[in-house]
């Protein structure tokens, strides 16, 4: 009788033995790796759709204290777009450094390069962790699966 909510859950290379589970509009729980197999073990309270999976794989850089990671998102056997990640290492309250890690992002994705996202404005203590990483690129591999959707003509 209720509706159904979402929850998306995700893995990081960077964090091999942690397991993120994400709910729509909702917290970001961190589990240890084995939290696929509890999740097969409550088969009967949520649904799977494996139809759905889409991942972000490429290569990782660092400069001096910047780390870069670009990759490839792909759904199913297709490329669907680029994600870039950018981490200024040193410091953990994103908003303290957003102008340095703008200015950074400019001098290789010229004015491609994105705003202070909403997450990280928001935050209260103000701390950014595995979790906010998490946040955002369920928001890009959301925004990629509606691009599909919707046919674009000129997009390729």
């Amino acid at each position: 009788g209720q509706t159904g909510k979402l929850m998306y859950v995700m893995h990081n290379s960077e964090y091999p033995l942690s397991c993120f589970a994400l709910f729509e509009n909702g917290p970001c729980l961190v589990a240890d790796a084995n939290f696929d197999t509890l999740m097969v073990k409550l088969k009967g309270f949520f649904q799977n759709a494996k139809a759905n999976k889409i991942e972000s794989r490429g290569t990782r850089y660092q400069y001096c204290d910047f780390l870069v990671k670009l990759g490839t998102v792909t759904m199913g056997p297709s490329a669907r777009g680029i994600s870039v990640e950018v981490e200024y290492c040193p410091c953990v309250i994103a908003s303290d450094c957003w102008n340095l890690l703008l200015e950074f992002m400019q001098s290789f994705m010229g004015g491609h390069a994105p705003g202070l996202p909403a997450g990280v404005s928001a935050k209260h203590d103000g701390v950014y962790g595995p979790g906010d990483t998490m946040l955002q690129y369920m928001e890009l591999f959301n925004k990629i699966r509606k691009q599909q959707q919707v046919p674009v003509a000129g997009i390729r």
